[in-house]
């Protein structure tokens, strides 16, 4: 019970707060880079997780994490962790979304994965971030 009150701390709603301000900034910047300037499903999502992932390190890192590191080392594994959780997330939701929506319109079927796949990112990035890239030091 104790470890679950752990996970689910101040620290956890914070992420929760950035997570919805991140999550409206970089689903626009994806929906309009696809469905908008016609961009590929890998360049829609890649743009969202681009432009979200400088904005979720600032708010993440000062905010949620109150992390005080200057070293680039944070920002490493920040980079790693999101290039992870991004590739895993949308490199499973695409063939996953495909197979389940298999008689829609391949504009439906992908719109559907960047959905899942967001939402398998921020599962992945919470635990990522919290416990990889801005692990308190003590």
């Amino acid at each position: 019970m104790k470890k679950l009150q752990k996970l689910f701390d101040k620290t956890f709603w914070k992420f929760i707060m950035v997570g919805v301000v991140n999550t409206l900034f970089g689903t626009a910047v994806m929906f309009a880079c696809y469905n908008l300037m016609h961009f590929s499903y890998w360049v829609s999502s890649a743009a969202n997780y681009i432009f979200g992932s400088i904005l979720s390190y600032f708010l993440n890192k000062h905010f949620t994490f109150q992390n005080k590191s200057k070293s680039w080392k944070t920002v490493l594994k920040f980079v790693l962790n999101i290039s992870v959780c991004y590739l895993i997330a949308y490199g499973a939701a695409k063939p996953a979304v495909a197979a389940l929506l298999s008689k829609a319109s391949v504009s439906v079927q992908e719109n559907g994965a960047m959905l899942v796949g967001m939402c398998l990112f921020v599962v992945l990035n919470y635990f990522g971030q919290r416990f990889f890239a801005f692990k308190s030091e003590e």
